[in-house]
């Protein structure tokens, strides 16, 4: 079957000629573009299916990108089995894509928001037919990227010229403006893929690890890319595992499966951290409460000697919260996660509660640890940004899920993100260090959500095991 669409072409604002909602495969006209598009191949993904057929998978062999003795699992003498679900997750920047294009019989001028600008510009000049050196890139600022603005098939432009060629050729020279609807934004992809996660795990009555076996089931995001050659081994994408059993010392064999769906995915905020730190300081917080320690205290034993930094970024945040010395407000109780990415430790301890069976999150204190900090402000700036994010993926609302092949959602009115109302009291505090400076862009999302969960779990006595959080 073939799907047609009719582009309309609108003046805009100093004579850019503005297309709207662009598709592939622009054909000429001279007062709309003519788009065709072939569905008959496509495979319709229904999220309800998918999950069923991704929790068949996590129980084959596969793979692995850990290994060691399961044994001790079958006579541990405290066990646990957890099954995690984290649905696909839009990028859902307040700037929707957006790319202009003015073309010439030899050269081509472009403007855009990108987080990869030499090799958008590249992939414009082939799209065109032209030289590298034929093609000038504007990068403008964005209304957001987290990933998004980062596509390995430069998608975004390459779409953008096909328009602006097809409308040069309609007739129509003047710079052309190529818009996404928030409905295409939020339902064309590109999405943070949906994981699967389920692990065993035995344990004494110290807390000590005998053995942990875990299997991911997820899309590769790197499969197909220029970074495959070298991040994707063995079968296992890197982007999926990072941040599994790191920085704790734990008998653990993981498993990875790499269904092929047919949704497009790609990077969103930190990564596959996203999920596997939300797994692990979740899971360790289990195993704390099943033991009767103190969640602070586990962790700091884990760390032992070898760990400085988690162990510094911690403690910090545990001084400037008051945690364990503060009488919380009733209803009120703490939670803590600390999590290591992009070469940055970041830690929070966190202050939630339960009202009418909704989740609040009250205040956040962090201990950052990125070495040194050129620019403490931006640091401040970025860890806030990046919790906010992370919150956003525990509100109920925060999914894209898919019905016979079609994304539900479409527009902030179904896609939920942190408003102004849920957010927390912020306290950040840098660990002084004066060592080379480390990432500070991705790493305060991840431990947003399990210290949130963490305290949650705290007194519900329940385990949140899926995003978004579902207290029912």
């Amino acid at each position: 079957m073939k799907a047609v669409l009719r582009v309309p072409l609108d003046r805009g604002a100093e004579g850019v000629a503005v297309v709207a909602d662009g598709y592939w495969q622009a054909s000429q006209g001279r007062d709309a573009l003519k788009v065709e598009w072939d569905t008959s191949a496509v495979e319709k993904v229904d999220s309800e299916r998918q999950l069923a057929r991704y929790r068949e998978m996590a129980t084959r062999p596969g793979p692995r990108q850990f290994d060691s003795d399961m044994v001790p699992l079958e006579t541990a003498p405290l066990k646990l089995e957890a099954e995690f679900v984290f649905p696909y997750l839009a990028h859902a920047a307040m700037e929707p894509l957006n790319c202009t294009v003015r073309l010439a019989d030899d050269r081509a001028e472009i403007w855009m928001g990108s987080q990869s600008a030499g090799p958008d510009a590249a992939a414009a000049a082939a799209a065109l037919g032209l030289k590298p050196e034929q093609v000038v890139l504007n990068v403008q600022m964005s209304g957001g990227g987290f990933g998004r603005r980062f596509s390995s098939t430069s998608d975004t432009v390459v779409e953008a010229c096909e328009i602006a060629k097809a409308a040069r050729s309609a007739g129509l020279n003047a710079p052309i403006r190529t818009l996404w609807s928030r409905e295409d934004d939020m339902r064309g992809g590109y999405y943070r893929p949906l994981h699967l996660h389920r692990a065993r795990i035995g344990f004494d009555d110290q807390g000590k690890v005998l053995a942990w076996d875990h299997s991911i089931v997820g899309q590769s995001i790197l499969t197909g890319t220029v970074f495959e050659q070298f991040m994707v081994k063995n079968g296992i994408d890197a982007a999926t595992t990072e941040g599994m059993r790191a920085p704790y010392p734990l008998p653990m064999r993981l498993t990875v499966h790499h269904p092929k769906d047919n949704v497009p995915v790609l990077w969103w905020r930190s990564v596959g951290s996203t999920h596997t730190a939300y797994v692990m300081e979740t899971l360790l917080d289990d195993i704390a409460r099943a033991t009767d320690q103190d969640p602070v205290a586990y962790r700091m034993q884990l760390f032992g000697d070898q760990h400085i930094r988690h162990r510094d970024a911690l403690q910090l945040a545990v001084d400037k919260s008051g945690y364990g010395k503060t009488q919380l407000s009733e209803g009120r109780a703490w939670g803590v996660a600390v999590h290591e990415s992009f070469s940055s430790v970041v830690a929070y301890v966190v202050e939630a509660s339960v009202a009418d069976g909704q989740p609040k999150l009250h205040r956040v204190t962090a201990g950052v640890h990125c070495n040194l900090a050129v620019n403490p402000l931006t640091v401040e700036a970025q860890v806030q940004g990046a919790a906010i994010m992370g919150l956003s993926m525990c509100l109920a609302g925060s999914a894209i899920t898919l019905k016979d092949g079609v994304v539900e959602q479409s527009n902030f009115s179904d896609y939920t993100v942190a408003r102004i109302t849920d957010v927390p009291e912020f306290d950040i505090h840098i660990v002084p260090s004066a060592e080379p400076p480390t990432g500070m862009g991705e790493p305060g999302l991840p431990p947003l959500a399990p210290a949130f969960a963490n305290a949650i779990a705290r007194l519900t006595g329940k385990p949140l095991r899926q995003l978004p959080f579902n207290l029912t």
